[in-house]
């Protein structure tokens, strides 16, 4: 069973670093489009407020304010997120 150390480094190594890629990535489409439709505006804003709940949850982990059952869970559900998006790009 994973616990908060695992998803500390779950987060650092891997979530956080790729949203913040996602980010990038769809900014720089934006600048070479020299303008945003709504739904780049839109994907923009939604991994931004992603990216800001996963450092508050790796803030609350490093104040110990997660429980393990907490960490697990959390955990459990990050690693089939990636798992399911893995799939998608493979396809």
């Amino acid at each position: 069973m994973a616990g908060c150390v695992d998803l500390k480094e779950l987060l650092e190594i891997e979530v956080i670093p790729d949203v913040e890629e996602m980010i990038d990535e769809l900014f720089e489409e934006i600048a070479d489009a020299k303008e945003a439709d709504e739904e780049s505006k839109s994907e923009y804003a939604e991994l931004q407020e992603l990216k800001s709940s996963f450092e508050e949850l790796l803030k609350d982990l490093q104040d110990g304010e997660v429980s393990e059952d907490e960490c697990s869970e959390i955990y459990e559900e990050l690693v089939k997120m990636i798992e399911s998006q893995e799939g998608e790009e493979s396809v």
